[in-house]
């Protein structure tokens, strides 16, 4: 209840119910009414009615006039939008400078008045006189049509929940980026994909992130898979929204979907391969030379992919029940994608007879020996690479902080 209401209030009680020509008794057990309706302090209501103030209903104070109208909003608003949307800290001394040049320009067109005003005119004002076009800017880019809208919506959206965990080629991929602490020039990204139902994982290095790459990285790991894809899967990076994506699906026959934004829950089978088989092998630190990729590409494409496929067991989900508001979740038995593979009877027997001639010629200790050998010369080159660096750094007067600053990175979860 506002002030107005409360008025009205107090004036219908004294007129309609005759609060003067009542007893005392009677007018404080209207008085305790009121009080109790509307909240007011009694004494106030008490001096309120002896001075007749409840008479008037309407506000009781004057709005001082505007000095500055509707006229210096809209040269406001002008001069605001020339200047690439400053704040009124910023504007305020460019209007006392710049608006007789732009009136002379014809770029401003007001009344000396208005000019005048606009020199005077404070900050704060500024910032008050520009609420509402800010308010009307934030809605244009909020609701504004966004880039690439036709093929976004060509490409559905699908999330966790819908994926049949028990059909063979539904493949999520992400890109997993080797920056260090910077993504400043371009460095190298490995190219994450793995199958839902069988959890079978390949990697492939790629310099950037350009559609190309990209492109031509997938189709690279798709003739290494053991399965043919049905579906790919991914985020809403440009990486892979993307004409040349999408042409490359519509040409092999695969479907194509998507995450919705920032929802990593919707691609969490390739989020947890990104932490076990990539980072954890080869850290956080920046890659981003020939000889880096070419050692990477070597460990994805032969030990890294064979021993985690072959001899790494996953525990994967059988279901999922709610009792009681709770949810409770049964697993499978421990098993590798390899086994995975030879017990689904929807794989080709030419495809298992490959894959067990594959695993009989493996011995899982060399392998990881091969792996942590070719860790240790990752790390090398790194070394040596930033060596380098830091020498033509000494050679210069005036050193780049962000060289310092990834010379400085350590990789103690890598061998030495």
């Amino acid at each position: 209840m506002n002030m107005l209401s409360k008025n009205q209030y107090l004036k219908a009680l004294i007129e309609q119910r005759r609060y003067l020509t009542k007893s005392k008794q009677e007018k404080s057990k209207l008085l305790d009414e009121f009080c109790k309706t509307t909240g007011q302090n009694r004494n106030y209501v008490i001096r309120k009615i002896r001075s007749g103030d409840y008479l008037k209903v309407g506000s009781t104070k004057k709005r001082r006039q505007s000095r500055y109208d509707g006229p210096v909003k809209t040269a406001l608003v002008v001069c605001w939008k020339i200047f690439d949307y400053p704040c009124g800290q910023r504007l305020e001394p460019l209007l006392k400078t710049e608006v007789d040049r732009l009136r002379e320009l014809g770029e401003l067109k007001c009344s000396d008045q208005t000019a005048e005003k606009l020199k005077e005119i404070t900050s704060s004002t500024i910032d008050i006189g520009l609420r509402h076009q800010k308010e009307v800017e934030r809605l244009n880019r909020k609701y504004r049509q966004k880039d690439n809208p036709l093929l976004y919506q060509k490409i559905p959206v699908k999330v966790s929940a819908e994926w049949d965990r028990n059909e063979l080629g539904n493949i999520q991929i992400d890109l997993v980026e080797h920056c260090g602490q910077s993504a400043r020039g371009e460095f190298l990204c490995t190219l994450s994909t793995t199958d839902i139902a069988t959890g079978w994982w390949e990697g492939e290095a790629v310099l950037g992130r350009g559609q190309l790459n990209t492109t031509s990285g997938l189709d690279k790991i798709k003739n290494r898979f053991p399965l043919s894809w049905i579906e790919i899967h991914s985020d809403n990076g440009t990486e892979f929204i993307n004409y040349h994506l999408f042409n490359y699906t519509k040409e092999q026959k695969i479907a194509f979907s998507r995450s919705r934004p920032y929802k990593k829950n919707d691609n969490c089978f390739v989020e947890q391969k990104n932490k076990t088989h990539v980072k954890r092998y080869v850290g956080w630190l920046r890659y981003d030379t020939a000889k880096e990729q070419k050692i990477l590409n070597d460990l994805y494409r032969h030990e890294l992919r064979l021993f985690k496929n072959f001899f790494q067991p996953q525990i994967r989900l059988k279901e999922k029940i709610r009792i009681d508001g709770k949810i409770h979740r049964k697993y499978h038995k421990g098993q590798t994608p390899y086994q995975v593979v030879m017990v689904s009877p929807n794989i080709p027997q030419e495809i298992k007879k490959r894959l067990k001639k594959t695993y009989d010629s493996l011995n899982p200790a060399e392998l990881k020996r091969t792996i942590d050998s070719k860790l240790s010369m990752l790390v090398k080159i790194y070394k040596a690479k930033n060596d380098s660096l830091e020498v033509k750094i000494n050679k210069k007067s005036k050193p780049n902080s962000l060289a310092f600053l990834i010379i400085d990175q350590k990789a103690p979860h890598l061998p030495n």
